[in-house]
């Protein structure tokens, strides 16, 4: 079933709205994880991710108007972690990065040529640490479609976009357990169904999910 309805999603999800509803996240420190403390005693790395909304016209004889689309990357299959996954635009944070906006704005025009400039900052999304001890910082952001999209083909295969609408149906993804090393037992993942192809899973579902109850919850 649907989290919301598609009248609801145009009518309410202004990018008024959606400021308001970040705002409401509380900037928590990277401390709370699925993971046992003891597969990751190291400080986590700062990294941070763009989750980039854009607005796309509906096709001819469906409702008029536009809905809002999540944009994701693929990343090819010759890097050396996370190949051939579907990734959300960033990376781990430079010294030099004043902020986490900061990252992600360098790190979206070095994989596909987004224009810092051509990108609103509504807000940010609660930290996510990683299996890799990471701590992510989602960033979330609109920007202008369609895009004139120039792809670092060393990092991304692909640039696609999601309905936010078809990522709120509940039936279209689900909690699996994967293993850990032993002695640890396993941990839920998400994963989405496939999309035109596109297995959304892992981290940024993670980061999909937690979009979508903040703005729908």
């Amino acid at each position: 079933m649907l989290l919301f309805s598609v009248n609801d999603a145009m009518s309410n999800f202004t990018e008024e709205y959606i400021v308001k509803r970040l705002n409401r996240n509380q900037d928590l420190p990277c401390d709370e994880s699925i993971y046992p403390s003891a597969l990751l005693p190291d400080a986590p790395r700062p990294a941070a991710v763009l989750v980039p909304l854009v607005r796309i016209k509906t096709v001819p004889n469906d409702i008029p108007g536009w809905r809002w689309h999540v944009l994701y990357t693929r990343r090819t299959s010759s890097l050396a972690e996370h190949s051939g996954q579907v990734a959300f635009p960033g990376g781990r944070s430079d010294p030099d990065d004043p902020s986490p906006e900061a990252t992600v704005l360098r790190e979206a025009y070095e994989e596909i040529g987004l224009n810092p400039e051509d990108v609103r900052i509504l807000g940010r999304l609660e930290h996510l640490l990683t299996i890799t001890n990471y701590c992510i910082t989602p960033v979330v952001g609109v920007m202008p479609w369609p895009y004139p999209i120039s792809l670092e083909t060393d990092e991304v295969s692909r640039v696609f976009t999601i309905p936010l609408e078809w990522l709120a149906d509940t039936q279209n993804h689900e909690v699996r357990h994967r293993p850990l090393p032993p002695p640890f037992s396993g941990v839920p993942v998400i994963y989405f169904k496939a999309y035109e192809g596109e297995l959304l899973w892992g981290v940024s579902a993670s980061i999909t999910v937690s979009l979508l109850e903040t703005l729908l919850k």
